[in-house]
């Protein structure tokens, strides 16, 4: 079995980060070891949410996991607090990291052209800096914008996504990969760019008007299980984006009206059968 170390907060109610990643990739048939950087009593779109910061477990809980000589699959990071914390999980991702193992690292710090309030351009750059280690990296069109020092656009062509993948892929990445891109009217999809065999990779299905917390996270958990069962990069992606939009459809059927995030439960059964 595959053993999966995935590093980002637990938000006790809100399905996200770590309660949306341990039983996606558990599911997909991944032994899945979490690292919380933050307790938060429930994601930041409540207010008066709590939140306790972790950062001085990250290299207590690494050490004992050399000392009891871990080994780890694939090491994928979504959103990580502060600059501290990116430099911790580069440290670890040095210490665990041998030839097999998958570094898949989501860079969560903005969307729709804004960074998110606790984020400057330091943290930017240091997040630039982690992608640079990683075999995939999956940014909204904003994260990369800001990352490669491109304007951000709501309306595009696809000469600018190829840009924007060319200039993530000189980082160091692998593969970069953008969501949430639109290259037709009432569609969306993934584009992503393979520095080794100099392809790229679309995938556009119909937009769904809806928004919800957590669905970026959804789509990086699937990725990150599909890739684990033994999946090319490219089928992954199209499956989680087919199963995130899924998800969306099901939770919107909700007569509850669910605003903080999707019914993944309900529709975990269909990903398991998805190819």
């Amino acid at each position: 079995m595959k053993r999966v170390l995935t590093i980002q907060d637990i938000s006790c109610l809100g399905k996200c980060s770590l309660t949306i990643a341990l039983p996606v990739i558990s599911a997909l048939g991944s032994e899945t070891v979490i690292l919380p950087t933050a307790v938060l009593s429930t994601h930041t779109m409540f207010n008066n949410f709590t939140c306790k910061d972790l950062s001085d477990q990250i290299e207590p809980i690494a050490e004992h996991w050399k000392s009891e000589q871990v080994h780890f699959d694939a090491i994928y990071t979504g959103y990580l607090g502060t600059i501290e914390q990116i430099d911790q999980v580069k440290a670890l991702i040095s210490d665990f990291r041998d030839e097999k193992t998958l570094v898949f690292i989501d860079p969560v710090m903005a969307d729709n052209g804004k960074l998110y309030p606790a984020f400057d351009m330091d943290y930017v750059r240091k997040n630039a800096e982690l992608c640079s280690i990683a075999d995939i990296i999956v940014p909204n069109i904003t994260e990369a914008a800001f990352m490669t020092g491109m304007d951000y656009r709501e309306e595009y062509d696809e000469s600018y996504i190829k840009e924007m993948l060319q200039r993530l892929n000189a980082f160091g990445a692998g593969i970069s990969v953008l969501t949430g891109v639109s290259l037709e009217p009432g569609q969306t999809g993934i584009m992503g760019f393979d520095s080794k065999s100099g392809e790229y990779f679309t995938y556009q299905r119909k937009r769904i008007d809806a928004v919800y917390h957590g669905t970026g996270d959804l789509f990086s958990s699937s990725c990150v299980g599909e890739i684990m069962k033994g999946l090319d990069w490219r089928d992954a992606m199209r499956i989680a984006a087919d199963y995130t939009a899924r998800t969306i459809e099901v939770t919107m059927e909700n007569p509850e009206k669910p605003w903080y995030g999707v019914d993944f439960e309900a529709t975990l059964p269909e990903l398991m059968n998805l190819k």
